[in-house]
């Protein structure tokens, strides 16, 4: 009897779901617009191309590295610099942000 009404609910309450979660992955494709090397996890930098390109272009020895490619994937360019001070100086980390929003904007007058 429970599955029957658990079915019944679900049926009755999908289509009240579909409107708020279309607008939510909306506004997450949005946020993904703009990346920012304090917050954007470097496995999300390096699964789309054009934020990859901006990196390897800009620290390509880091780029290159395969702990940057594999281990470092969860964290973010900031916690990275930790680790890579010669190469991820504030001066570079600048660099790269300013060609994050660049992208930005470029993909935002895109749409």
């Amino acid at each position: 009897m429970r599955l029957i009404y658990a079915a019944a609910l679900a049926v009755g309450l999908s289509g009240l779901a579909v409107t708020p979660a279309l607008a939510q992955d909306d506004e997450e494709a949005e946020a993904h617009l703009h990346y920012s090397v304090e917050t954007t996890t470097i496995a999300t930098l390096l699964d789309d191309p054009a934020s990859a390109e901006i990196l390897e272009r800009l620290i390509p020895t880091v780029y290159a590295n395969d702990m940057f490619q594999t281990m470092g994937r969860p964290n973010t360019l900031r916690v990275a610099a930790q680790y890579e001070s010669a190469v991820l100086t504030e001066a570079k980390m600048a660099e790269i942000q300013a060609a994050f929003d660049e992208l930005a904007g470029v993909r935002t007058a895109g749409d």
